[in-house]
């Protein structure tokens, strides 16, 4: 794939990212066609992504992929369907980006999905669909990520949009220079394409991601990230994975400290847990989407009711006022962190027993209920100044 071929490509920093993957397609799967030309069977070597295959490094604090790999083959009866499944994905991918296209993943679901025609061993004609549901197609295109070594991303294939970011910074997107502190009331939309984005300069001293998106409006609102020169960021929930990146890039190339805040409860908590460490699902790509530098600064149990060390930052009243009662998901959520390694420490086995003992759990709304100044001006610097994290 020559330069000049693209040349019509509005972006000169997607132009190398098409290179750089049709190139990686094409070291990778010309393997195959080699195979078949010189009469062998075609065979893929692919990593497991398996529960059984993701390690824990402890040294490193990220979930990895193990060493484990299979085997999918064309004259596998069991393998034949995903040989051909994985040959079609990549074969859609490739003509993507070689044709200056930007397919979403429910694209790509809807451009391979087809019925073949076959006779069966009677000599019947049967058809078969290539895929029937998307997360056929989404377990595919996982392993080719795992199989080429490329993130989707970096494959130029799109999603929505859901992080977003707000503070004293310049980037390049494409060709264009966004100033992030001029955003209005409103951020950057953190695009799903975040190793795209060059960093031309900040201005900051730490990075706070807050997980409810409602919280972080009220804060870049407020102010918060001019008074504090922080980075702002919103996962809105669950991190994607372009959120996830574009926070490790800040803290791995300009050095800012991560600081993460979520609601008190084992959902919030295992957000952060996938900030920091990684997700199961997605353990083979941790090294690039992990942040493990990442602090949770709250909102932790003993914030809430105090230990023998730590008054807690609620009286007593505002506590009957504010708290919500565990439901039992919750509660069967925070059975399972305990089994996780990464969650197996001193302080989070306190945090997690307090919460099955009290059975309660806190929103961070709930301390804007005092006032969205004491979240803002009391609550996150005091975290921060006496360094009150939990790891």
């Amino acid at each position: 794939m020559s330069e000049e071929h693209v040349k019509k490509f509005m972006s000169s920093v997607d132009i190398k990212a098409r290179i750089r993957a049709a190139e990686k397609f094409s070291e990778v799967f010309d393997k195959v066609v080699k195979a078949v030309l010189s009469g062998e069977e075609p065979k893929l070597v692919i990593p497991k992504r398996t529960l059984s295959n993701t390690i824990y490094d402890k040294e490193r604090g990220l979930l990895l992929l193990g060493p484990a790999t299979f085997e999918r083959s064309f004259l596998d009866v069991k393998e034949a369907r995903k040989f051909m499944q994985t040959l079609l994905m990549a074969k859609i991918i490739y003509d993507a980006l070689i044709n200056n296209e930007y397919p979403t993943i429910r694209d790509l679901f809807y451009r391979g999905k087809h019925s073949i025609r076959y006779r069966d061993h009677k000599g019947r004609i049967e058809e078969e669909n290539t895929w029937d549901e998307q997360k056929e197609s989404d377990a595919v295109l996982r392993d080719i990520e795992v199989l080429v070594n490329l993130l989707r991303e970096e494959m130029l294939i799109l999603s929505k949009e859901k992080g977003k970011v707000v503070g004293d910074m310049r980037i390049r997107s494409g060709d264009d220079v966004i100033d992030l502190s001029k955003m209005g009331h409103g951020a950057y939309a953190i695009e799903p394409t975040p190793d795209l984005i060059e960093f031309i300069d900040v201005n900051a001293e730490f990075v706070l991601v807050v997980e409810k998106d409602a919280v972080f409006q009220q804060l870049h609102r407020a102010g918060f990230w001019r008074k504090y020169k922080a980075i702002l960021v919103t996962s809105a929930g669950q991190p994607d994975r372009a959120t996830r990146r574009f926070v490790r890039r800040l803290n791995e190339e300009l050095k800012l400290p991560i600081y993460i805040l979520t609601d008190a409860d084992p959902y919030g908590w295992y957000i952060y847990s996938v900030f920091r460490i990684g997700s199961i699902t997605l353990s083979y790509e941790s090294e690039r989407l992990a942040t493990p530098k990442a602090k949770f600064l709250g909102v932790s149990m003993t914030d809430i009711f105090g230990d023998k060390n730590k008054k807690p930052y609620l009286s007593e009243a505002e506590r009957r006022n504010f708290i919500i009662k565990a439901k039992k998901t919750d509660i069967k959520r925070a059975q399972e962190l305990l089994n996780y390694e990464w969650f197996k420490t001193e302080k989070w086995t306190k945090e997690i027993n307090i919460f099955l003992q009290k059975q309660s759990k806190l929103e961070i709304e709930a301390l804007t209920g005092k006032g969205l100044h004491f979240l803002m001006d009391t609550y996150i610097p005091t975290k921060i100044q006496t360094q009150d994290f939990i790891e």
